[in-house]
């Protein structure tokens, strides 16, 4: 059994066992691989004494309609007592691919000959450093974040054999599918408020830990992110006005009006909320492409854009607000630039002057849909038509092809700018100042890192916001009713592709505390964790940051499920 290899080991030694196992199984994203990890977790709890006597407390959920079988595991351990507060740990075990590896792909999950390679790596200081350090591993996943599933691993075993210092429950969860569409943690929203129900537990917080890495060369800070942030994909068709290239000073050229948007979006610094202290990352152009399938002498038709976007505090309908303000000074410098390239254009040449608008509309997809209902046009049946007639390509591409067809029924055939959101999205989910429960949540966490920073000199640092993407966002909820019903409507083909179950999320409410395994070059090749740290150190903090918050809490403190106003 697998606990016999482990139990005899110190708690650091078994973590760095349990992460090069780990990191030994290929799990990349989108490959069976996912499931056959979920397998040896499963095999790694079921070893455990606490759980050969309790076998019901370990389970898997399959992800529904999924083409790799993919599934959550989930394990339980009853604290002494009878309390119901449980804290939740949770992970995502899949990994990015390992094409970056080039000819090294062969040993991109073996940590012992990555090291020995990188040792005599002559192109990078840092690295070679690492790894003739011994104090870092290697491989794929190692720090993204197969050691934050070994260090979880190891907590549950420590508490599920010292039952009488947890003072109340412990949920362990690993999840699939975070580094593509999330799938794995959202099919356990279900399972949670199942669990939640039947147990009559309460979710005090999930602590998750996804990797942390310095900010700026020579960082050595250990940050403690106490909310993830949320994602949008702001869409953009627009439509023009093609002509010949003999003709193009007559027509309006949706390349441009889409360049003219790009300009003021893409890295834009001035559109990132400013949180005093955080991380926070302006939008980023992810897609640009003209509808140009062949070579031809007619300019575009029609062109798509859309952009990553990290939201904080804003909620999507604030975003839309924004991006059609941006949109529509956009098409106010190309309508100008167009008619004045045109009135040169007309001195130059002495032609007569012909009738040709530049105006270009802009529309929210809301809006654009209530505009062509007043021509009692139906853009729901047409959005389901559309999206039955491209289901081979994807999400974004299906939702681009029904705004066309949407486009097409329009008997105003002039330029356009259609905004939309299409999949990914992610909620943020963060502590609110207001908030009593968030209050104490933040008050307790804070007592915890404060005694491990005394005892092990590490410096800690709070952040309200995880900088990157993770599984957490999906666990808490903060816009209104009103917020969502208004970010569904511009969303094209929500009932047939949107996989949120705002409701159910609602019903959770659970704080995302990320305490991150430390490590460097997350989804490079060059990817190592820190042992020091996340072997010896990390364990310990999240083991003292459990029992705080289930001693701290009381049923009677004011952890009420929102009414729908977030």
């Amino acid at each position: 059994m697998l606990y016999t290899k482990i139990s005899h080991m110190m708690p650091a030694e078994r973590i760095e066992a349990l992460t090069k196992s780990l990191v030994s199984l290929s799990s990349v994203n989108g490959t069976i691989g996912e499931g056959t990890k979920a397998d040896f977790i499963k095999d790694v709890i079921m070893s455990y004494p606490y759980f050969q006597e309790h076998p019901c407390h370990v389970w898997e959920q399959a992800i529904p309609n999924d083409p790799y079988n993919r599934k959550n595991m989930f394990a339980f351990v009853k604290g002494s007592g009878e309390s119901r507060n449980t804290v939740i740990y949770h992970a995502h075990l899949d990994t990015v691919g390992i094409e970056d590896f080039g000819p090294l792909k062969d040993i991109a999950f073996d940590s012992e000959k990555l090291a020995e390679y990188f040792s005599s790596y002559a192109f990078d200081d840092d690295v070679q450093r690492d790894a003739k350090s011994g104090e870092w591993m290697f491989g794929r996943g190692s720090v993204d974040m197969q050691s934050g599933i070994a260090v979880h691993l190891s907590n549950l075993l420590h508490f599920s054999e010292n039952r009488e210092a947890l003072p109340g429950n412990l949920l362990f969860m690993a999840n699939p599918d975070e580094e593509s569409q999330h799938a794995g943690i959202l099919a356990s929203i279900s399972e949670l408020n199942r669990l939640k129900k039947e147990k009559q537990i309460q979710y005090l917080a999930a602590i998750n830990t996804d990797f942390i890495t310095p900010l700026y060369d020579g960082d050595s800070t250990r940050y403690i992110y106490t909310g993830a942030a949320g994602k949008l994909l702001p869409c953009f068709y627009i439509s023009g006005r093609e002509v010949h290239v003999g003709d193009t000073l007559a027509g309006i050229d949706p390349n441009l009006i889409s360049s003219e948007i790009t300009s003021r979006i893409h890295n834009n610094i001035h559109l990132a909320e400013k949180i005093e202290g955080e991380l926070v990352l302006p939008p980023s152009c992810l897609y640009q492409r003209g509808n140009k399938e062949s070579y031809n002498v007619q300019t575009a038709v029609s062109s798509y854009l859309y952009f990553n976007y990290f939201i904080y505090e804003k909620t999507a309908k604030e975003v839309m607000d924004q991006l059609t303000q941006v949109a529509e000074e956009a098409c106010r410098i190309t309508k100008r630039k167009l008619s004045d390239y045109y009135e040169e254009y007309l001195k130059r040449t002495n032609l007569p002057k012909r009738h040709l608008s530049w105006d270009i509309q802009v529309f929210s997809l809301d809006q654009y849909m209530e505009k062509l209902r007043s021509r009692g046009i139906d853009p729901e049946q047409c959005i389901e038509q559309a999206f039955k007639a491209n289901e081979h390509l994807e999400l974004r591409m299906r939702c681009f092809h029904a705004i066309e067809e949407l486009q097409k029924l329009d008997p105003d055939q002039g330029a356009k700018v259609i905004l939309f959101y299409a999949p990914p999205y992610l909620p943020h989910n963060y502590l609110k100042e207001e908030s009593t429960r968030d209050q104490l949540l933040q008050h307790v966490i804070k007592e915890a890192v404060d005694k491990t920073a005394k005892t092990t000199g590490e410096t800690f640092v709070f952040k309200k916001f995880f900088p990157y993407l993770a599984d957490g966002s999906f666990l808490s909820l903060h816009e209104t009713d009103d917020e969502i019903d208004s970010f569904i409507r511009n969303f094209p083909g929500w009932e047939m592709i949107g996989t949120i179950p705002f409701k159910d999320i609602r019903k959770l409410n659970i704080p995302s505390i990320n305490m991150g395994v430390y490590g460097k070059a997350g989804h490079k090749w060059t990817e190592r964790v820190y042992k020091p740290y996340t072997f010896h150190i990390l364990p310990d903090l999240i083991q003292q940051t459990t029992v705080h918050l289930l001693q701290s809490y009381r049923m009677n403190i004011s952890t009420k499920e929102p009414k729908g106003e977030g």
